[in-house]
């Protein structure tokens, strides 16, 4: 996750998956959930249920449904055991095999509900928010996180961003704001690290890639040089990443071996960076890639550090 201090996360659960949301939902929190689509997936859904209860079946006021071969999003509730009206959009994000960011952001009359940084669905409330203290995740669908994000984050609506933390892998913190910019997000990219990227602390970049990509990069400067302490290049058509170090002036020996390739043009991503003592780690979608032994001795990425896109294929 790359939100700061969710007050509550799930990480990889068990599916079918039900899970107390504590103290339930307050108007402008988020719900957030990362997840892959299995190449087999015909449907899978998101229920903001009223308990947890069986027999008789709990009450479900926001029930999130898509369906990936029929390429519709059905949404509805459940009141006393009686489905209501649905509403369905003829509108489809979810791509078989694909990875996801969804986002259900609670506001008093509405839901609103975000797929990969892109506007989905509104759903008027039909059953009282206060009822609402379970979550629920069935179907074919795989889950890696799940947060609960307080109403002091903010809601991501750009289709791009770039952000620094001092975080785990698999774990958020306290987010550390220290790449200074412009606020301009457009590629190509470039923002200084305040402070450098020592040991610890971790870049994410979210962004989707054009329909017609085949190339991009991110590269981390040594400050007050063209040095490059990691360069990563993931290349679509040949479906290599590869990763370098440009120093003295010259480059060094590529490497590709990566246990797949995770990404695909027009399609959403999440990777991080984080820096460790010998090296960098690398995930994207919530998945270890592989790790990067450090190059430069005694210095780390600082003024100057970017993320840039030679080619013209990220937003």
């Amino acid at each position: 996750m790359s939100f700061s201090n969710p007050r509550q996360t799930f990480v990889s659960p068990t599916l079918p998956f039900s899970g107390t949301i504590l103290g339930g939902l307050a108007v402008g929190e988020m719900l957030l959930i990362q997840g892959t689509v299995p190449s087999n997936a015909d449907r899978f859904q998101v229920d903001l249920m009223c308990g947890s209860s069986a027999k008789p079946r709990a009450d479900v006021a926001f029930h999130f449904n898509p369906r990936v071969k029929k390429g519709c999003v059905v949404c509805n509730s459940l009141l006393k055991e009686s489905w209501g009206r649905e509403e369905i959009h003829k509108l489809m994000p979810f791509r078989p095999g694909a990875a996801f960011e969804l986002i259900i952001l609670v506001q008093s009359d509405i839901y609103k509900v975000a797929v990969n940084g892109a506007h989905l669905v509104e759903y008027k409330h039909r059953l009282e928010l206060q009822r609402v203290d379970t979550l629920m995740i069935q179907g074919k669908v795989q889950i890696n996180a799940i947060a609960v994000v307080a109403t002091d984050q903010d809601c991501p609506t750009r289709q791009s961003a770039v952000s620094l933390s001092e975080s785990k892998m698999k774990n958020s913190s306290r987010s550390d704001s220290s790449l200074s910019s412009n606020g301009d997000l457009s590629v190509p990219f470039k923002a200084e690290i305040i402070k450098g990227l020592s040991p610890g602390r971790s870049i994410t970049v979210k962004g989707r890639t054009l329909p017609h990509a085949h190339s991009l990069c991110l590269n981390l400067r040594v400050g007050g040089s063209s040095s490059i302490a990691l360069h990563l290049n993931p290349r679509l058509k040949t479906k290599d990443f590869v990763r370098n170090s440009f120093l003295s002036a010259c480059w060094g020996p590529e490497e590709t071996e990566s246990k797949h390739f995770p990404f695909a043009p027009d399609q959403y991503f999440e990777m991080i960076v984080l820096c460790e003592a010998s090296q960098f780690r690398v995930a994207v979608n919530g998945t270890h890639q592989f790790d990067y032994k450090h190059r430069v001795q005694d210095q780390v990425p600082d003024p100057g550090g970017s993320g840039t896109n030679d080619e013209g294929t990220v937003v």
